[in-house]
């Protein structure tokens, strides 16, 4: 696990984000999370060949049919589906892969680390953000985390 800096850092910096399997059902993981991301002020781009557009934004088929550049690859998919997706975030010049919580592949962190990638798994982007930006404390959760900067603006 990244320690809190580096977490701290990789989601202060990375602005564009892919989400690879992100669902257009409310009620799914993947789409509480591209919600949030979006309402945080990240640029979301939705990798899912299945759907023309989520969360009003168009969805794209692949990582390669983007098109922009992408600091953030976050991964809803199978750990045996990683090894590939990790090929293609180096393939488009990402910078950071992550797998969701419950997803690990040391596969497919050797092929992204090889690539020039920073790899977080086994991680929720948006319990990250919230821990480390001052969400959870809103909800009583303690997060043993004591600082002075504000969470990114919510976009309402």
């Amino acid at each position: 696990m990244p320690a809190v800096a580096t977490l701290r850092r990789i989601l202060d910096e990375s602005l564009s984000v892919a989400v690879v399997g992100l669902s257009d059902k409310p009620y799914r993981p993947s789409y509480f999370v591209g919600k949030y991301l979006l309402d945080h002020g990240y640029e979301v781009y939705p990798v899912n060949p299945t759907r023309e557009a989520i969360l009003g934004r168009k969805s794209h088929a692949s990582l390669a049919d983007i098109g922009v550049p992408i600091d953030l690859v976050d991964c809803f998919r199978r750990a045996e589906q990683m090894p590939d997706l990790a090929r293609e975030a180096v393939a488009i010049g990402a910078k950071v892969l992550w797998m969701q919580l419950g997803v690990v592949s040391e596969e497919a962190a050797e092929i992204a680390r090889a690539g020039g990638l920073e790899v977080v798994m086994d991680r929720c982007t948006k319990i990250e953000h919230a821990r480390i930006f001052g969400g959870l404390n809103w909800a009583g959760v303690n997060t043993r985390l004591i600082s002075s900067r504000r969470p990114r603006r919510v976009n309402l």
